[in-house]
């Protein structure tokens, strides 16, 4: 009963009630009830929860406790949670009904709610202290009543009305950024005035605009940046030159996607009389060009990193550096920084160095290219390659030996036309051309971390660390690929070997998507820090990020950093300055794969959209109290199977098994399960993909 009155009052803030109209509202009736109602009331009013007028009792708005948080809503738009700093609550669960007229994104101030959604405390958000957005994304349509405008995705539950003239030339289906909304008003209606328009709904340009806008992406630099371009011409005197260590006559090649148009690592090797190898990890020397607090240098701290989106990248860089004087393109001088390392055969470290270098690449090669050679034994360069994936396999080995684990996250790559609509879906397939590139990168990440953090003096540096997973999530991975039918031995001592020999037994199979997605999530996630704790995925006790300086911030301030202390200078960043950009820097890389993953799925609704009525095979990727979430095996598409399309029975959601169950016939339906649906829609305004289950 105190929770009943309690939540009564909540629900009714600005009531007065006396005892027997209370009693009245919840159909209390019993004299022992309200006796005990009575009892409970004055019980109330002695915490302070209550406060009595005369005979009357009302909610004591003090003591209501509100707490402040960043509303996060799920792509159904069904629910939400609001991410506290408050270790007592952590997430708070918000259904949707409680949203008020709060965005993702949105700084709100929530009030608790006296009942739990599973672990989580459950809440309704009061007010809105800080918004993500002041203006709307959406299409504009035409009513009985006049124009208004239905925003995109999940992010507001609320149409907002745009009066004739302020129309500003747009059309209906038209996609609009909307401004100038009285989020105040004391009436039901929003409404707003169309800023910009991106042109129609579902075409390319709109679509990636909009993307832009919603994760505050900027296509065009400053023209502080432009005039900086002007003085840079990308050539290289004589005296810079007697500064490094010449590898221009040295073999050297770049490996990258087909695609890739900025190039920022190169290898070299050369064969030592001991028999020995000398393998130079090359990678640009941007800080050369980017200086600290210049006008280029502000802009790149601001964006952060490189964004890919389906079809366009919006680069940390202007192209001219990107693509142009930093990319190490084939038969052209280019300022590196390198780390050369001294290997036996048998991918020993004998040695090392950390020089400022000037390479000249003999050769771009692509995946493709270089995997052909690798399975032929014939091409160009070819005993270089042989041999450098003779030793990047045994690096891969020793580290995989020593507890690093292998993720591997299934991505989709598009075959467009020349409108850019995509006619074909396939999955991109990891080879050890891809492989022999990525153990050498790591390499060096891991020698110049592991160089400055041995110093004697603890100098401000930057780390990429990976802090060990949550015991709990970690058994209830364990529980979940153990009703799969693998084996993962949860009380293990090295649950990162158990997990690695896991994901190599899945590697492969319809499950391996959904094994790595449900492992991934129950690890923590990999931030840019001050301080080391080491990366656990990894194994590695020291790790950064050196090597891709072109397309990520903190790459470059290790490029600076590293320099400054070999070259004994002063550190140019105290440790407070480094930690504001180490938060940034790992806020930004969520901002970007947030946008990246949004412009895949965009582009997958794309591709369904005349493939209404198919039937596909599918996995069981997530189960809620709503639905079913399926990933199709040949597309990677996420979508949903309503519990209300499911007639053959009620069906209950077992949050421990990760299983939803029929009250009746007893079918259950588990994460990982394969099964074959059929697509029925695809809403691309509010960015959802339904299906209904073939039995």
């Amino acid at each position: 009963m105190k929770k009943e009155i309690k939540a009564y009052f909540k629900k009714n803030p600005t009531d007065k009630l006396k005892s027997r109209d209370l009693a009245k509202r919840l159909y209390i009736k019993d004299a022992h009830e309200i006796s005990k109602l009575k009892q409970v009331l004055h019980d109330l009013f002695k915490e302070d929860f209550l406060i009595k007028t005369g005979k009357k009792f009302s909610l004591n708005q003090k003591s209501v406790e509100k707490i402040k948080g960043k509303l996060q809503i799920t792509e159904s738009g069904n629910f939400g949670f609001v991410v506290t700093e408050n270790k007592k609550y952590n997430d708070i669960f918000i259904p949707s009904k409680y949203f008020a007229d709060a965005f993702n994104g949105d700084i709100v101030e929530v009030e608790l709610l006296d009942k739990k959604k599973g672990k989580n405390y459950e809440g309704k958000i009061v007010s809105v202290l800080e918004r993500k957005n002041e203006s709307v994304l959406g299409i504009i349509k035409v009513t009985e009543g006049g124009y208004l405008l239905v925003p995109d995705g999940s992010e507001l539950r609320k149409e907002i009305y745009v009066r004739k003239k302020d129309l500003n030339g747009a059309k209906e289906n038209d996609k609009v950024l909307v401004t100038g909304i009285d989020w105040e008003s004391k009436n039901k209606e929003l409404f707003g005035k169309v800023e910009e328009i991106y042109g129609k709904a579902g075409t390319y340009d709109a679509e990636i605009a909009a993307i832009a806008h919603e994760f505050n992406l900027s296509y065009s630099f400053p023209k502080e940046v432009d005039d900086q371009l002007k003085n840079v011409d990308g050539s290289i005197d004589k005296d810079e030159i007697s500064k490094r260590v010449d590898f221009r006559n040295i073999t050297t090649f770049t490996i990258d996607p087909e695609d890739a148009k900025d190039f920022d690592d190169a290898l070299s090797l050369e064969k030592l009389e001991n028999g020995n190898y000398k393998i130079g990890i090359h990678i640009a020397d941007v800080s050369h060009y980017v200086t600290t607090n210049s006008p280029l240098y502000d802009e790149a701290l601001k964006r952060g990193t490189s964004v890919y989106i389906v079809g366009k990248v919006i680069p940390m860089l202007p192209e001219k550096l990107s693509n142009q004087i930093c990319s190490l393109v084939p038969n052209e001088d280019r300022l590196t920084y390198s780390v050369i390392v001294e290997m036996t055969p048998r991918a020993k470290l004998v040695n090392y160095e950390i020089h400022k270098t000037i390479i000249n690449s003999d050769q771009r090669f692509t995946y493709e290219e270089v995997q052909e050679i690798l399975d032929t034994g014939k091409g160009k360069f070819n005993s270089e390659l042989l041999t450098l994936n003779k030793i990047a396999k045994q690096l891969k080995k020793k580290r995989i030996s020593n507890g690093s684990i292998n993720f591997h996250t299934p991505e989709v790559k598009f075959e467009v036309d020349e409108k850019g609509t995509p006619i074909g879906v396939k999955i991109k397939v990891v080879k050890e051309s891809n492989n022999l590139i990525e153990e050498f990168m790591l390499l060096a990440n891991k020698i110049v971390a592991e160089h400055i953090a041995k110093n004697k003096t603890k100098i401000p540096f930057v780390y990429r660390v990976h802090d060990v997973p949550d015991e709990e999530k970690l058994f209830e991975f364990g529980r979940f690929v153990n009703s799969l039918g693998y084996k993962f031995d949860i009380g293990s001592k090295n649950h990162s070997k158990q997990l690695q020999y896991l994901l190599e037994q899945v590697e492969g199979t319809e499950e391996e998507a959904v094994v790595n997605e449900v492992a991934i999530r129950s690890m923590a996630k990999a931030i840019y820090d001050i301080e080391n704790i080491g990366h656990y995925g990894l194994a590695f006790k020291y790790y950064t990020h050196f090597t891709s300086p072109i397309r990520r911030f903190p790459d470059l301030i290790v490029h600076t950093v590293l320099h400054q202390f070999l070259t004994n200078q002063k550190v140019g960043f105290s440790f407070a300055q480094l930690e504001e950009i180490c938060d940034h820097s790992s806020a930004m890389e969520r901002n970007a794969v947030n946008a990246e993953r949004l412009s895949v799925k965009l582009k997958q609704m794309e591709y369904l959209r005349n493939k209404i009525g198919d039937e596909f095979q599918a996995v069981i990727s997530g189960i809620t109290n709503f639905g079913i979430f399926v990933e199709l095996n040949e597309t990677l598409a996420e979508g949903l199977i309503r519990f209300k399309d499911l007639d053959d029975d009620y069906y209950l959601f077992d949050e421990k098994s990760y299983s939803v169950v029929g009250r009746r016939n007893g079918r259950r339906f588990r994460l990982g399960d394969k099964i074959v649906v059929k697509l029925v829609r695809i809403d691309e305004q509010k960015r959802e993909i339904d299906f209904i289950l073939l039995d």
